[in-house]
């Protein structure tokens, strides 16, 4: 059996820190996989003129999935091939406590559910401009009730959903829920009491979606409402999908609520292809320090071993995350321990 190909940008600022330590455990597990580091950024911009040249672009192409560190827009242009590119729909963001964790919930046991949150189109299309470039069109607001033209000097954004992108995605969440095997729930949300049209069809075809998925219980709340009993009944949840830009809230949220972004992977999938990161940022404020916190990077590389039908290497490397957690010795800083970044990855891979 051929090895797999999978691609990795180690980020920047602090991400490199959690993403080399990463690669490394992954590297010592002996798992058949080559890893590639394509240029991207100022370095790609030195050498080939370009800040994402053609050749990153094959390597992404010919690799069975991407590992991809955290942007602070230096390679930004890669990020948006592996989404809009690579047509990934599905930001699959779970969302599970383990003991060890410093949660701010009182009780947060039995915390096991996840976020799928649409990937490519509500307002993250970037289709923003001036009010003055919509006044031709003449637009009235039965809210405002006024147009456009009348509100003034301003700026405007699109938000756009198709029948076709929450259809996928939320197939892919039902199709979910029957693997995970577990309260096998799917619950819909968004704000379709003021967003009738546009969230309205994304309601609708949810329910149309859910006819065909008899064995899968299906409910759905207005997003604010739905924030509330997250918060106050997260073990009665299993799998939730939403548009792009709520999915994005919701899920830092859901990552509060067990003990921080640095906790939180991701995996963004379409029919195809699929790249894995961590759900927070760059953290330049920590840059150098060597204590960002790598679990969420373990875990996303922990979903890509499962993508690549690695299951067994998936559950092991999850079960060492859980065990150096439990014995909690060697926990992060922001757990409230005193483990530098190497000295939890050490921890992780000493027990595989």
């Amino acid at each position: 059996m051929s090895n797999k190909q999978v691609c990795a940008f180690l980020g920047d600022d602090a991400s490199p820190e959690v993403m080399q330590p990463t690669l490394d455990i992954i590297d010592s597990m002996q798992l058949g996989i080559d890893f590639h580091y394509p240029a991207v950024g100022a370095d790609a911009e030195q050498t080939s003129g370009s800040l994402f040249p053609e050749q990153s672009r094959q390597a992404i192409d010919a690799a069975d999935a991407t590992l991809f560190g955290s942007t602070s827009g230096r390679s930004t242009a890669a990020l948006f091939y592996l989404r809009w590119g690579k047509q990934t729909f599905a930001n699959v963001r779970p969302c599970q406590w383990l003991p060890g964790y410093t949660s701010p919930m009182a009780n947060p046991e039995g915390i096991d559910f996840v976020i799928v949150r649409e990937n490519l189109e509500d307002l993250y299309l970037g289709l923003e401009g001036d009010l003055d470039e919509l006044a031709a069109l003449n637009y009235y607001s039965r809210h405002a009730r006024a147009s456009l033209a009348d509100l003034g000097p301003g700026k405007y954004a699109i938000k756009a959903i198709t029948e076709r992108g929450s259809e996928r995605v939320i197939r892919h969440s039902f199709e979910l829920a029957r693997r995970r095997g577990k309260k096998r729930k799917v619950t819909v949300t968004c704000k379709y009491n003021m967003l009738s049209t546009a969230d309205g069809l994304f309601l609708e075809t949810a329910k149309r979606v859910a006819d065909d998925y008899p064995d899968i219980a299906f409910e759905h709340f207005i997003v604010d409402d739905f924030l509330c009993r997250m918060i106050a009944h997260p073990q009665a949840l299993d799998v939730v999908v939403t548009p792009n830009l709520y999915g994005d809230i919701l899920s830092d949220g859901a990552a509060g609520m067990i003990g921080g972004l640095g906790l939180a992977p991701s995996g963004c999938y379409g029919d195809d292809y699929a790249y894995f990161e961590s759900a927070h940022g760059t953290a330049p404020d920590i840059a150098g320090q060597n204590i960002i916190n790598p679990t969420a990077t373990l875990l996303s590389a922990a979903m890509m071993l499962d993508y690549l039908e690695l299951g067994d290497a998936a559950l092991r490397l999850r079960q060492a995350i859980r065990a150096v957690y439990s014995k909690g010795r060697t926990l992060p800083q922001d757990q409230g321990g005193k483990a530098s970044t190497n000295e939890f990855c050490q921890a992780v891979s000493d027990l595989l």
